[in-house]
């Protein structure tokens, strides 16, 4: 892929400890896993976000992969156009290098997928940044939380922490969900869609 100014990957979530551990919050969990893998930690941005200047994966040869911005905004879900149209600015990236990791109800838990532009599925925090950078045309890594059981309303069940038995499971979906955010910009969207939507 051609360099042409560094990627934002943005983790969506609700600020504070009280949401710190529900299924709307697995985007932001997704950048504190790529904080790990960088060694980075997350400062507090004056774009109303948290974030960090990393390089993202490996190229060829075992280089380091490409520069990126990897950020958390610092408020609800629903306002996260703000910040990141803020980061977008303030780090000169263009809409095409955005990549937004977030919850899907319409996946099978622990199911991640890819892709560029699109509806939001009724996602507060979609609809807030693509109302704020003026398009859908950015990246999205879908991370699968399945739908509610039963007759939970989606509202709730979003709003709510991960079972014990997901809780198991939760770190090898963060894991993915990383591997896959460091394929896109390492290898290109088409290439990271074979890659990680292949059956496994």
């Amino acid at each position: 892929m051609s360099d042409s100014g560094p990627w934002l990957v943005v983790g969506l979530g609700n600020p504070g400890p009280t949401y710190a551990g529900n299924r709307h919050n697995v985007g932001a969990m997704v950048i504190d896993e790529l904080a790990r893998r960088t060694s980075s930690s997350l400062r507090t941005h004056k774009a109303r976000a948290v974030a960090a200047q990393v390089r993202l994966g490996t190229g060829p040869g075992g280089v380091p992969g490409p520069s990126a911005v990897i950020a958390v905004p610092n408020c609800y879900m629903n306002e996260s156009g703000g910040p990141v149209s803020a980061l977008v600015r303030f780090f000169s990236v263009t809409p095409e290098r955005v990549v937004v990791v977030h919850d899907e109800l319409d996946l099978d838990e622990g199911t991640i997928r890819l892709k560029r532009g699109g509806g939001e599925g009724g996602h507060n925090g979609l609809r807030s940044i693509s109302n704020s950078l003026g398009t859908k045309d950015y990246h999205r890594v879908r991370v699968g939380i399945g739908r509610p059981p039963g007759r939970m309303d989606a509202a709730d069940y979003v709003l709510r922490d991960f079972s014990p038995t997901q809780r198991k499971q939760l770190p090898f979906l963060l894991d993915d969900a990383a591997d896959a955010v460091e394929s896109l910009v390492t290898l290109g969207l088409l290439d990271a869609q074979q890659k990680v939507h292949a059956p496994r």
